[in-house]
């Protein structure tokens, strides 16, 4: 075979390591974008933190109301009084120290109270009991075996089976030590079953209690059928009428199903708004939150360094310091393409802001990219994990965009707006005749909203509103 030379031209995209920085930084959210900065931090020297103070909150450019903005931004006023050198201050000179209630001074910081786990709350209170050793031993087995809802998850049989053999502790005793471990605080917990757990409750209760009999009677036998509100079957079954019912709804109600919950360490994610919206001269207008923003530059010293000993310095120092360059602006770009689509939602949706929910209007991502000349993907990217501050709560920018349901009049609706609207109806409706998904979905469309029953279900479920059966009351 004989070989040969050819000559051939094609294209082929190629995604530069500063463009691939600048994408992964888009799609970062905030907590995120902060952890993978400190990476860089601490990689690279020539880059470092900016702690000085913004002049003023960034702006989108040409927007209606900057000048007021700025000045709502809390500028300190400049003052004549001369620079105080810090290190001169005596910080702790006139600090009052901490007092006592009894009015002598004490040294201690007032630190925050440490709530106990479920398990040490339990184990506190075993102490205190005039059990015997191997009673004690037996009730901390059980105490280990609970959930988080205080719930025993294993049977008594089970547990006697993990028991050593030469313990020789039987049924009998593991019933007696569920008793004490039952009457600990709090009431209910060590329950097998929701019913179990009810009955405890309503049992240390006094005995004149209004409707306590009767409430103790449908958690024992019937807990299944006022779940399905088949209040017609329960009074058939307990011979009671409306009222009486009616109590003994209201007090079962009025008892905790889950009494380990409160012991349990619930994790709190706190959101750092990237966007802030307010009404400036009946415009909105969004601005970056300074808290959100990182403040990176780059090292003086070492650039001088560096600037000095260009020729003699080593590529690794000249990479960092491009890398650095890089990080800055790539990091810089990604909250004005925050900014930019931020303020293109707040232009499309200012209904919003001025009625709320109802008046949201159907929005896609390709409207706002084609608006600002950005890919769909970049959109994408921008408004997932991206939070906004407004006067009606703190939303994802996602949340403004979403599918649209035509009109009789030939327009469309939002399916937030349907949501709200399907709220309103269901917080204003007669208890004793709640309203069913094809009434809703009539009362809709007398109001020009084209929308079937079917999705008014799906809506429903969405929102977490019981069926018609579930809200109906006595």
């Amino acid at each position: 075979m004989k070989q040969t030379l050819q000559l051939k031209l094609s294209q082929h995209l190629t995604l530069t390591p500063q463009l691939q920085q600048s994408i992964r930084l888009l799609q970062l959210s905030t907590l995120e974008l902060n952890q993978e900065l400190e990476g860089f931090l601490m990689e690279n020297p020539l880059l470092e933190r900016d702690d000085s103070e913004p002049e003023s909150l960034p702006l989108p450019p040409n927007c209606a109301g900057r000048e007021e903005y700025a000045a709502t931004a809390g500028e300190a006023p400049a003052t004549d009084a001369p620079a105080t050198d810090s290190a001169e201050i005596d910080w702790f000179a006139d600090a009052p120290a901490a007092r006592r209630d009894d009015g002598e001074e004490s040294d201690y910081p007032q630190l925050a109270a440490c709530t106990p786990t479920l398990v040490e709350h339990l184990a506190g209170q075993l102490a205190l009991t005039q059990l015997s050793a191997r009673d004690k031993s037996v009730v901390s087995t059980l105490i280990a075996a609970l959930d988080e809802g205080g719930y025993l998850s294993q049977s008594l049989e089970e547990i006697a089976e993990l028991l050593p053999p030469e313990l020789e502790v039987g049924m009998d005793e593991l019933h007696i030590a569920l008793h004490h471990l039952q009457s600990f605080d709090p009431i209910g917990v060590g329950a097998r079953t929701p019913a179990e757990c009810l009955e405890l409750q309503l049992k240390v209760l006094p005995p004149d209690t209004p409707a306590r009999e009767l409430a103790l009677d449908i958690v024992h036998d019937h807990l299944q059928a006022l779940a399905a509100h088949d209040f017609a079957r329960l009074k058939r079954q307990l011979h009671c009428d409306d009222d009486g019912l009616r109590s003994a709804q209201h007090l079962i109600q009025s008892l905790n199903p889950h009494p380990g919950a409160a012991f349990s360490a619930a994790e709190t994610r706190y959101i750092v708004s990237d966007v802030i919206v307010k009404k400036m001269k009946n415009a909105w207008i969004a601005a970056l939150n300074p808290d959100a923003m990182p403040k990176l530059r780059i090292n003086r010293l070492y650039a001088e360094i560096l600037q000095d000993k260009l020729r003699s310095a080593g590529s690794q120092m000249l990479t960092q310091l491009q890398e650095a360059r890089w990080l800055i602006k790539n990091v810089q770009q990604r909250f004005e393409t925050i900014l930019r689509v931020a303020q293109a939602i707040v232009d499309r949706q200012r209904q919003f802001f001025d009625h709320g929910e109802v008046a949201m209007r159907p929005l896609v991502l390709r409207e706002i990219a084609e608006t600002l000349g950005l890919h769909e993907s970049t959109v994408s990217r921008v408004t997932t994990q991206k939070f906004m501050a407004t006067p009606r709560g703190i939303f994802e920018l996602k949340y403004f965009f979403g599918s649209h349901v035509a009109t009789e009049t030939g327009g469309a609706c939002s399916a937030t707006a349907i949501r709200a609207l399907l709220k309103q109806l269901v917080g204003a409706e007669d208890c004793k005749r709640p309203l069913s998904d094809s009434k809703i979905a009539q009362i809709l469309s007398e109001q020009g909203i084209v929308v079937a029953r079917r999705t008014i279900a799906k809506y429903r479920e969405l929102m977490h509103i019981p069926p018609v059966s579930l809200r109906k009351s006595l």
